[in-house]
């Protein structure tokens, strides 16, 4: 899944350029919006909904004949995104978050630009903007992914009928290991050649009798223990090849994709020297 963030000041044109996206990029595929919205509530307290959810309820999901409305405790952003992606949509669009990590188009001039991260472009406010001039740098943004969205491309496959399972693995941070308590790691890739290895690696393992598909994923970036590092997924017609696949490419990516790894740990830092990340 693409995402990409309108942020922008009060009045600047965010609502109007996100449904113009939203417009552009339904042609090239499935859209999903997420609006920040910290000051309002949908659930208010004397609507059913608001009292399931002030009577304690951890998640509420109201259902009408055309939508279906999830109200969660404590959401954040990520939390949202990871449903959408789960959903499998192709493009997420943000509107605000401007303090956010995200990849951004900002409107106007941002005046705390020391506080606001990763503005790809910025706009003029409430303008004539080439819309599909801005579709085409969104399909440039990295991927979201979570192993939901990965199983559900999977299954996706028009292959997917000779299958007889599907398979998956996700690397943690693990926490303690012997005497080492690890708070985090550091992953760093070699950019471009690690995803051109990854892709290698599955178009490999494709080729296997019985192998359906291989899907990869592997994050980089600081990721804190209990946190998930990589996740494959596998469908095979049997369940010996399908096992066996899956740890054929956990062998591979240790041995064959550049990603190193920095631990961070209540006695120090060190450098990894093997690239497994798991």
């Amino acid at each position: 899944m693409k995402v990409i963030c309108v942020a922008g000041y009060k009045n600047s044109g965010k609502t109007t350029l996100v449904t113009r996206l939203v417009k552009a990029l339904s042609i090239k595929g499935s859209v999903g919006t997420v609006k920040q919205m910290l000051h309002h509530r949908f659930d208010q307290a004397d609507t059913d909904t608001g009292r399931h959810f002030d009577a304690g309820a951890d998640v509420v999901a109201a259902i009408t004949e055309s939508e279906l409305v999830t109200i969660k405790r404590n959401p954040t952003l990520e939390d949202a995104l990871d449903a959408l992606a789960d959903s499998g949509v192709d493009f997420a669009i943000v509107e605000g978050a401007k303090s956010s990590y995200l990849p951004k188009i900002f409107l106007g001039a941002a005046e705390d630009s020391d506080k606001i991260q990763n503005i790809i472009l910025s706009l003029p406010v409430r303008s004539d903007w080439d819309i599909d001039a801005l579709a085409d740098l969104i399909l440039e943004q990295p991927e979201w992914v979570t192993l939901n969205s990965l199983i559900r491309k999977v299954r996706s496959n028009p292959d997917i009928c000779l299958s007889g399972g599907i398979a998956t693995f996700t690397g943690i941070v693990r926490r303690v290991s012997g005497d080492v308590e690890t708070t985090a790691i550091d992953f760093e890739k070699y950019e471009g050649v690690a995803e051109m290895a990854i892709e290698r690696i599955c178009q490999q393992l494709r080729e296997k009798d019985d192998i359906i598909d291989v899907l990869i994923h592997h994050r980089t970036g600081l990721i804190r223990s209990g946190e998930d590092i990589v996740y494959i997924v596998v469908a095979a017609a049997h369940r010996k090849e399908l096992f066996e696949t899956l740890v054929e490419a956990l062998e591979l990516i240790k041995e064959e994709v550049p990603i190193w790894k920095k631990e961070y740990t209540i006695n120090g830092d060190f450098w990894v020297h093997d690239r497994s990340g798991e």
